[in-house]
């Protein structure tokens, strides 16, 4: 079975960073794109980041040139790295990966807050 597990959430004031880590359980980061997504109340969870097997890069415009999606494959573990946060970007944040683009696969999410 494969298990996402995400870390790294928390309370942070404006303008501070977090970086998020997701590790799975399986080593399946191989044939995976992998991703960020987040959900704030009320609202559709969105596309944050994304990064595909090769290593090309897709950014919501609202994080652009402030969140730095990666991966290390060897460690089956992706990050989320969140710098000049804004109250905006509170919400709870989920890892996704998939597998030979056929099977998807989510943690349970962590949350982040930004608030003064």
């Amino acid at each position: 079975q494969v298990q996402l597990v995400e870390s790294g959430g928390g309370l942070v004031q404006p303008g501070g960073s977090l970086r998020l880590s997701c590790a799975c359980s399986r080593s399946i980061f191989d044939d995976s794109a992998v991703g960020w997504y987040r959900q704030a109340p009320g609202n559709q969870r969105e596309m944050v980041a994304l990064i595909t097997n090769s290593g090309s890069t897709n950014y919501a415009d609202s994080v652009k040139g402030r969140f730095t999606i990666s991966r290390d494959n060897a460690k089956n573990t992706m990050y989320l790295q969140m710098n000049s946060l804004k109250p905006e970007d509170t919400a709870v944040y989920y890892c996704e990966a998939r597998y030979r683009n056929t099977f998807n696969y989510w943690g349970q999410g962590t949350q982040v807050t930004v608030s003064s």
